[in-house]
């Protein structure tokens, strides 16, 4: 059972990744066609159009992506769900619906958080690689845009060290403390 729920796990951690990545890049106004913005889009696009369409105009035409959100919070329910169907082998009786609620709403908080820490690791990593390694790749421009917002006050705090920039390493290290908080 443990390869059925390590499983589906990945698979709604994924899905959330792309789409909450999708809401960072329209809401930085980085253009979809660069990559990794084709890729969000085609990954998520069959749940983030229909909701869409389903918003009010004035959250549809707002800065903030809240279709692409809405959809991550979706996933996060439908994860919280399904892994407490499989938990507990669906018995009628076995606890309140009450109960059922407040579980299902702390498993997709607790996924929708840990997928929004885990993946600005996973960009920062990739972004410290990259300017390290390649730092004129066209990629790199994309993930400067994406990381510069959040580099930004770490950077006003922590000087150069040798002429190298630990802005990255720093709140690669406050994002996994915040997981060990999580749990």
């Amino acid at each position: 059972m443990r390869i059925v729920f390590f499983l589906l796990e990945t698979l709604f951690f994924f899905l959330m990744a792309m789409a909450l990545l999708r809401a960072w890049m329209n809401h930085l106004r980085v253009h979809m066609s660069a990559q990794p913005g084709r890729f969000a889009i085609a990954v998520t696009d069959w749940l983030v159009q229909p909701v869409r369409r389903i918003l009010p105009r004035a959250l549809a035409q707002s800065r903030i992506d809240w279709g692409s959100l809405l959809s991550a919070v979706l996933l996060a329910l439908a994860y919280g769900g399904i892994w407490l169907m499989l938990a507990t082998g669906v018995s009628e009786g076995s606890a309140s619906p009450a109960t059922w609620v407040v579980t299902i709403l702390t498993m997709a908080l607790r996924i929708l958080v840990r997928t929004l820490l885990q993946g600005l690791m996973i960009l920062l990593i990739g972004y410290a690689i990259l300017s390290w390694v390649q730092p004129q790749s066209p990629v790199m421009v994309t993930l400067d845009r994406l990381c510069a917002p959040l580099l930004r006050p770490i950077r006003r705090v922590i000087p150069l060290v040798g002429g190298v920039d630990l802005s990255a390493l720093v709140l690669i290290i406050l994002l996994q403390v915040g997981l060990m908080i999580l749990g």
